[in-house]
């Protein structure tokens, strides 16, 4: 194992020199290969559960089918992102306090395949559309929530066990083998079982994106994890004392809060390029399969790239980012102010896809970036602190729908081109790392 992950680091970093640590313990360097290996297999069967049930759009779907009520289908984001985001500063008190923080992540791991199965048992055994699409909504809460404490986790742990300088191309790898990964699931779905819509696969889905949760997590076990240092441990009211005090010290820890949650409104916009795909194209035929080839398409073609750069620069990547999403938008509004039959679902794939690679960007700029950033010691209270404030920023965020509503698709498209360069613009005073 040892061999072959050395071989396997070597070829995905380029990197022969696999003693070369930097911000890790000394202890650590011999077990690099090993762990950057364990996370990139964990990494990438994760992503690949994500995509096969995700909350954005194959839980509507499966939602959908059953014939659950509407406000419960447009419950289920911000549930997964209160959920996840929200109670991270509760517990990364508690975290600190031990030697080793692996084990929070595989509990969390644990908890969320199980949410899972549980929600494919109760999708193939009950008959109650309501009971089952009530029963998976309270399980995702759960699962949202086990996400949230994995999230502080892996953080923590990715810091003390994969030098800077290599956990950029780290979450990459991740993220462009799950994606391929997810490109053959989303072609199974699209060219095999196309016809064949049924709680027996939909089930199915649900155990598969369980069953790779749980073997993610005997994955992520195996990382060697040296134990850290436990002064400091808080209670959940010193946290908050101490993430208020981060606030007001911190001025370029701010600003990055700031810039991540305008960075936001990158997925913010998806739902509302669908819908303008949807009244661009004249054909009834079902899009989920296709969506979900474009954006896994999306995610193997940038994320090496955008690894590399992310070690690089994360704050570049930020821009650069947010600025290929702003040209999707512009791209988006042709549709809106040209009435031309060339101007259909097919030519609209464009937007989806840029938007898809400035997502992948996005989310690989603002992880790394704060990594790398916080101090070690202080690590999990600054990820949960920023992840406490996305959260309630997400529930504020959920209001944005309104200027469609209101204005139109035109205004909302807009209003989100001016967040993006906001973004941009705030980003220039941040403290490059």
């Amino acid at each position: 194992m040892s061999e072959l992950s050395e071989e396997f680091y070597e070829f995905l970093t380029e990197d022969s020199e696999t003693r070369s640590c930097e911000a890790i313990p000394d202890s650590q360097c011999s077990s690099i290969p090993k762990n950057f290996t364990l996370n990139v297999l964990n990494g990438s069967l994760t992503k690949l559960a994500e995509k096969l049930i995700s909350p954005g759009l194959t839980l509507p779907w499966i939602l959908s089918y059953l014939g659950a009520p509407l406000f419960l289908i447009g419950m289920l984001v911000p549930i997964k992102d209160v959920g996840s985001l929200l109670p991270q500063l509760l517990i990364s008190g508690k975290l600190r306090a031990k030697p080793e923080r692996k084990p929070y992540w595989v509990g969390a791991g644990l908890t969320q395949g199980f949410c899972l199965l549980l929600s494919a048992v109760l999708l193939f055994t009950l008959d109650d559309s309501l009971i089952i699409s009530y029963g998976i909504v309270a399980l995702l809460l759960l699962f949202s929530i086990a996400s949230g404490v994995g999230s502080v986790s892996f953080k923590d742990v990715s810091g003390k066990t994969v030098p800077k300088g290599k956990r950029g191309q780290m979450l990459s790898y991740r993220s462009t083998i799950g994606g391929a990964l997810a490109l053959v699931a989303g072609g199974i779905l699209v060219f095999i079982l196309k016809d064949q819509e049924s709680k027996w696969l939909y089930s199915s889905l649900f155990a598969l994106a369980g069953l790779l949760w749980i073997t993610a997590s005997l994955l992520f076990k195996a990382i060697k994890e040296q134990p850290g240092a436990t002064e400091g441990g808080r209670t959940p009211i010193e946290e908050l004392k101490t993430g208020k005090s981060l606030l007001k010290t911190d001025t370029s820890y701010r600003n990055f809060i700031i810039t991540r949650a305008l960075l936001m409104t990158i997925p913010l916009l998806s739902p509302f390029f669908i819908i303008l795909a949807k009244k661009v194209s004249e054909e009834n035929w079902n899009f989920l399969g296709v969506i979900i080839l474009i954006g896994s398409l999306a995610q193997v073609l940038s994320s090496p790239l955008w690894g590399r750069l992310a070690d690089r620069s994360s704050l570049l990547l930020m821009r650069i980012s947010a600025g290929l999403s702003i040209v999707s938008i512009l791209y988006a509004l042709v549709f809106i102010y040209v009435d031309h039959d060339l101007l259909n679902f097919y030519a609209f794939i464009p937007v989806i896809l840029l938007n898809g690679i400035a997502y992948t960007g996005a989310r690989l700029s603002r992880k790394t970036y704060l990594v790398d950033y916080a101090p070690e010691d202080e690590r999990p209270t600054y990820v949960s602190v920023a992840n406490t404030l996305i959260g309630l920023f997400t529930i504020f965020a959920a209001s944005f729908g309104i200027v469609a509503e209101y204005f139109g698709l035109t205004y909302q498209f807009w209003f989100f081109l001016l967040l993006l360069v906001g973004c941009i613009l705030l980003s220039f005073k941040l403290k490059e790392v």
